[in-house]
């Protein structure tokens, strides 16, 4: 009989329903204070859970475990080791400490580090994150850890992660003091929205540059593309529906909240969405997520292409970072309340997101910086490079008022004194959403619109958590040492949104006009490539502010520079080597024998008749002809191009070169291409066409 969705869900996940039912109360209630409340973890608390963790994993198939962490390379690491251990009869005994639940020590010399670590200094280590649950995956216990170098640098996304939600918890908790609250915490929690692209196997494997790049770096339009919007929200085909199908089993056994699902604008391209979590445990499980995306999609004859724009022509791939504050006690600090206390509590936490957006635009953005997402980024199909507050007409009608001190004119005029008149009732959905906006209120939570479908959001999320935790900190700071609280806090809303009031934009992001307004009377940042955000991670204020909320330090800031700009060069570099591959061994070729075709066709019928014209073949050949000069002088150039890489041992100046350069070269290149590809005949033409690759699971 076939289990029903309750009984799977977070059937591979040694979550709290677990941990009651097998640990004792003392342990569990230990281990509960340690996630809770942050408080150390006891080793023999940790021999008691590792001896639970490891019977439960057996039991359900586990032969090994590992240590599963985030390094900088995007993706997720592990390495394996079984439960045996040698019996003194010469058997084995299956066994697993609380020492190696709680650390492990992987080789940290070949992960990324940005000269934290030198090649020969292998050593590094990873710690058992307790606040988010272990699973079973292949039939290996996987631990979710921090990790860190011998000496304690930060090699992950994770540790950073930790420590911005440590910081923001300490500043929220001050700032809910004051207005008469205790609370254990405060958590962030994220629900990442996923998009994706599903192509057929067979085809997929016909394309060099989705092989080695994730991307077609080469390809003209098909007739038939996403004008007519048939495919958003449409019908999910059967091929697709069972992809879906067998995805959200295997996410549910992993306690993995998949929700919806749906057809998204482009040919080819879906979406899913959780349900929100734990921004840590939320961070794992989108990681999880990716993985599992493109396991199943081989299982089912297809790949899953999960990076921002795959195809030109047709929308990229975002992910949409739906964030929120809440406490233990359930209390959305982003929600509107029901007495005048709430009310200025909610105001002054919506003033602490805007501030910290305005004041770390720049973070907020090369958070999300990335080679692939530079191709999305500001298109006509997502957010603008800018990045902008958007709060609806009610809301910023609701601060025009407090900043001007005038009634506010909603359902009835009321005068926003904070903490004596209440905030008119201001529901959830009042106006309509702006698709354009990066960072938009949507109600009870912020939505950041700007991530490619590709990042890992521990990055924004970090920059996010320590931005707000500063606001907040600047305002417990001031409110604390006033006089008078109510007239204290009034100033400080009304000062804050005066202050910010550039950052507010609830107008259309894709216009001209808006870049004009952005830059050049706003004053606001428009940082277009990962070449142009990046370098700003080590401006002094982003720098300060990291290393007073103790999230990175100078060191660990630094090196993540570096290792995102390499990653950056690295990313073109192996994409304009793959152009000229393609171009040197199969399109030139693929061309050439279209002529020498069309030349033998032409021979053959003027062989007949003088008569006959020929001038299809004639005028295709001609310029056909300049195209295989164009492109063999764009791929030269592409060449010397990629050559000049080499130069530069500083890789600000390298990325910067490649922005101008490099990038533009490749563009030169494809362009010619594409369009010899539309004059050369699809028996001739080397690779699947757009057309092959886009309805190929149809």
């Amino acid at each position: 009989m076939e289990k029903s969705i309750p009984e799977i869900f977070g059937s591979l996940v040694f979550d709290d329903r677990v941990m009651r039912a097998r640990l004792s109360d003392e342990v569990y209630n230990s281990l509960r204070k340690t996630i809770d409340e942050n408080v150390r973890l006891d080793i023999d608390v940790a021999d008691a859970v590792a001896t639970e963790m490891r019977d439960w994993a057996i039991e359900n198939g586990a032969t090994h475990f590992t240590h599963w962490f985030q390094p900088l390379t995007g993706v997720t690491a592990e390495k394996h080791d079984s439960f045996i251990a040698p019996s003194p009869d010469g058997g084995v005994l299956m066994e697993f400490s609380g020492k190696e639940l709680i650390k492990g020590e992987p080789d940290a010399s070949s992960f990324p580090s940005g000269g934290l670590r030198a090649t020969f200094e292998a050593r590094g280590y990873t710690a058992w994150d307790p606040t988010s649950y272990a699973f079973i995956k292949d039939h290996t216990l996987c631990i979710p850890t921090a990790f860190c170098s011998y000496s304690g640098e930060a090699l992950d996304k994770k540790t950073p992660l930790l420590r911005s939600m440590q910081a923001i918890n300490k500043q929220a908790k001050r700032i809910l003091k004051l207005f008469g609250k205790e609370v254990k915490y405060v958590r962030t929690s994220v629900g990442p929205e996923q998009e994706y692209f599903l192509v057929d196997s067979e085809v997929f494997s016909k394309r060099p540059d989705l092989v080695y790049t994730g991307r077609t770096l080469f390809g003209a339009m098909p007739p038939k593309g996403q004008e007519l919007d048939d495919h958003y929200f449409g019908v999910i085909k059967p091929r697709v529906a069972k992809f879906m199908e067998d995805l959200n089993q295997e996410l549910w056994k992993l306690g993995i909240l998949a929700k919806t699902e749906h057809n998204e604008v482009a040919p080819a391209q879906h979406e899913l969405a959780p349900i929100y979590s734990t921004t840590n445990v939320a961070t794992d499980n989108n990681q999880l997520t990716m993985e599992i995306m493109q396991k199943v999609a081989r299982r089912h004859g297809m790949v899953c292409l999960l990076h921002e724009k795959p195809f030109a022509g047709v929308n990229g791939s975002g992910k949409h970072n739906n964030w929120s504050m809440a406490t233990d006690t359930g209390i959305n600090l982003l929600s509107p309340g029901e007495t005048p206390y709430e009310n200025a509590q909610f105001l002054l936490f919506l003033c602490a997101v805007i501030q910290a957006v305005d004041d770390y635009q720049d973070l907020l953005r090369l958070s999300v910086a990335t080679a692939g997402n530079d191709h999305r980024l500001g298109a006509n199909e997502a957010p603008p490079a800018i990045i902008s507050v958007f709060l609806g007409d009610e809301l910023t009608a609701i601060l025009d008022a407090i900043k001007d001190e005038k009634p506010y004119e909603g359902a009835e005029k009321v005068v926003m004194k904070l903490g004596v008149h209440s905030l008119p009732r201001f529901n959830r959905d009042t106006t309509d959403r702006n698709r354009t906006s990066p960072f938009a209120f949507t109600g009870n939570k912020f939505e950041f619109r700007s991530l490619g479908s590709s990042n890992s959001i521990a990055c924004c999320n970090i920059m996010l958590n320590a931005s707000v935790a500063e606001s907040l900190k600047q305002y417990a700071d001031e409110l604390e040492a006033a006089e008078d609280f109510e007239t204290a806090l009034h100033a400080l809303i009304k000062r804050v949104i005066t202050e910010h009031q550039r950052i507010l934009f609830n107008g259309n992001g894709y216009g001209d006009e808006w870049v004009k307004e952005a830059t050049e009377v706003r004053g606001l940042s428009n940082l277009k490539t990962t070449a142009d955000a990046m370098p700003h991670l080590l401006d002094k204020k982003n720098m300060d502010m990291l290393m007073a909320h103790k999230v990175f330090t100078e060191a660990e800031l630094r090196s993540r520079c570096d290792i995102m700009l390499e990653n950056y060069c690295k990313t073109v570099n192996i994409e304009g080597l793959t152009m000229v591959d393609m171009v040197r061994k199969n399109y030139l070729p693929a061309i050439e024998r279209y002529l020498h075709r069309l030349a033998d066709t032409t021979r053959l019928m003027k062989s007949v008749s003088e008569n006959v014209k020929c001038n299809y073949e004639i005028t295709t050949m001609e310029r056909l002809s300049e195209l295989t000069d164009d492109i063999l002088i764009a791929v030269k150039n592409l060449e010397d191009a990629l050559a000049g890489v080499k130069k530069f041992d500083n890789v600000i100046d390298e990325s910067a070169y490649i922005r101008d350069d490099l990038i533009p070269s490749m563009d030169k290149l494809r362009k010619y291409v594409d369009e010899a590809e539309m004059l050369t005949s699809e028996r001739d033409w080397p690779f699947p066409s757009y057309g092959e690759i886009l309805f190929s699971v149809y």
